[in-house]
């Protein structure tokens, strides 16, 4: 066991754990964070996907020794009451189904938006290729991110 120094979603949260565990297992099993979801457990689907210091990173695969002492935002953390731009459009565009790779689908177009607030198509399609939706829902899924970066799903 180590002290793990981390802010998540902007509360700052030392604990005593092992410097082995994945962050995904902390976030969930130890801080019921539960909107991150464990799927392929390799790093591979996305559906795990937060941000660690702005940047996106696949917690299944990620150790709290890896991100010890950094800022983490999970879609808990991406807006208190499910009012960020991403989320109103997501639902505008109705783009889940069974909805269980979403997660990492918005915080992986959050962080694209971040760095580029008009994604071209071509732009989208790249960025989120990182993330596996086995509903094939990735039209609607471009749709609601030009929405949102276009000031709509507000």
């Amino acid at each position: 066991m180590a002290k793990i120094t981390l802010t998540i979603n902007g509360q700052k949260t030392v604990l005593d754990q092992d410097p082995d565990m994945p962050l995904l297992w902390l976030l969930r099993d130890s801080l019921n964070l539960t909107g991150t979801k464990y799927s392929c457990g390799m790093g591979i689907c996305g559906a795990c996907t937060v941000h660690v210091d702005g940047e996106l990173t696949k917690s299944c695969i990620t150790s709290l020794s890896e991100v010890n002492g950094s800022k983490i935002i999970t879609i808990e953390g991406l807006s208190k009451d499910n009012v960020h731009p991403l989320q109103k459009a997501w639902q505008e565009q109705e783009v889940s189904q069974c909805g269980y790779c979403q997660p990492g689908q918005i915080m992986t177009a959050a962080a694209l938006l971040a760095n580029n607030p008009n994604p071209s198509d071509k732009a989208i399609d790249e960025t989120m290729s990182s993330v596996l939706c086995r509903c094939g829902t990735y039209q609607r899924i471009r749709s609601a991110i030009h929405l949102a970066a276009s000031g709509g799903g507000k």
